[in-house]
C-alpha cells in the first residue's frame, strides 16, 4: 500500500464551462483547482519517486483508493467571548456535510495521480474509491491523506 498526506486546503475538481463566441461553441476548465492538483502530484512524486522499469508499477492493475479530507473549519465553529476565544464549541460537527460534494475532490486527485504517470495510466482502474471529508481540529492538520493499494483478487 502507497499512502501519503498532502499539507493545503483540498479544492473540488471544477465542472467544466461552455461558452460561445463567434458563433462557435467551446468548453474550457476554469482552473480552480490547479494549485491543489499540482500539490498532490508533487506529494505523490515525492512518495513514490520516479518511475524506472526497475520500479513496480500499478499501471495494468485494478485500484483500491481511500482518500481522508481534512478541511478548514469556519469561524461559526469556534468561541467569539472573551473568556474562551479560539476554542472549539462542544456542538462543532466533526463531519463535513455541505457542498463541495466528496466526489468532486476524490475527482481533482485521481485526475492529479493520473497526471503524475506513476500510478496508474487511466483512473478508471480505480476500481474502488472511499472518500471521507471532515473537519481538521486545527489548521496544520488541512489536507488530504491518500492511500493507493491494489484490489485483492477476486472470483
Amino acid at each position: 500500500m502507497i499512502s501519503f498526506f498532502v499539507s493545503g486546503t483540498p479544492k473540488p475538481q471544477p465542472r467544466p464551462r461552455a461558452f460561445v463566441r463567434g458563433g462557435h461553441a467551446g468548453v474550457y476548465d476554469c482552473g480552480t483547482a490547479n494549485e491543489w492538483k499540482y500539490l498532490v502530484a508533487a506529494r505523490v512524486r515525492e512518495t513514490i519517486g520516479a518511475l524506472t522499469e526497475a520500479s513496480p508499477t500499478l499501471a495494468d492493475k485494478p485500484i483500491a483508493l481511500y482518500i481522508d479530507l481534512f478541511l478548514p473549519r469556519p469561524k461559526s465553529h469556534y468561541y467569539q467571548t472573551k473568556s474562551r476565544n479560539g476554542q472549539l464549541r462542544e456542538t462543532a460537527p466533526m463531519w463535513h456535510t455541505s457542498k463541495p460534494d466528496a466526489d468532486n475532490f476524490a475527482k481533482a486527485i485521481m485526475d492529479a495521480l493520473g497526471d503524475s504517470h506513476l500510478v496508474w495510466t487511466d483512473d478508471a482502474q480505480v476500481c474502488f474509491l472511499q472518500t471521507t471529508k471532515q473537519y481538521a481540529n486545527t489548521p496544520d492538520k488541512i489536507g488530504a491523506r491518500v492511500s493507493i493499494d491494489v484490489m485483492p483478487k477476486g472470483e
